[in-house]
């Protein structure tokens, strides 16, 4: 509960305060030109990041394979533009971080491994099955 918060409360402040300082140097006109050209041009290299994620996804596909990294690189770069559409320079920053694919393998690699160790290996060894019984058609 305080992380929603947290997130809600800090995250605009954080925003507003680097607009502040970031209009103080460069002037206000030219902070909310930045604030929209970075917005536009996001979500211009989300939206060519995404189609090159759906390209490889449909060849891993043709080959019979599971598109696991295709989908986390789509939800990703769905998150990216997200956080790209959002006014503010702290959610432009990471949501470039997660465009860039060396970044946002990186930081896939890094959720994977912490969500990783909270599952046991044990559990793992499951076995399908099916009953069949011999007497069904039977009364």
């Amino acid at each position: 509960m305080n992380s929603f918060f947290l997130l809600f409360i800090g995250l605009p402040a954080l925003e507003i305060f680097l607009m502040i300082k970031v209009g103080a140097k460069i002037g206000a006109l030219n902070t909310i030109f930045l604030i929209f050209f970075t917005a536009v041009i996001g979500v211009y290299f989300a939206k060519l990041e995404g189609i090159k994620t759906i390209r490889s996804g449909v060849i891993n596909l043709y080959k019979n394979q599971i598109p696991i990294n295709e989908i986390i690189s789509g939800a990703s770069i769905a998150l990216a533009a997200l956080f790209l559409i959002i006014p503010g320079f702290f959610t432009d920053t990471l949501g470039f971080l997660l465009l860039v694919p060396i970044t946002r393998k990186v930081l896939i690699k890094f959720f994977i491994k912490n969500n990783n160790n909270t599952i046991k290996k044990e559990d793992s060894k499951i076995l399908d099955g099916e009953i069949v019984e011999e007497k069904k058609d039977e009364l």
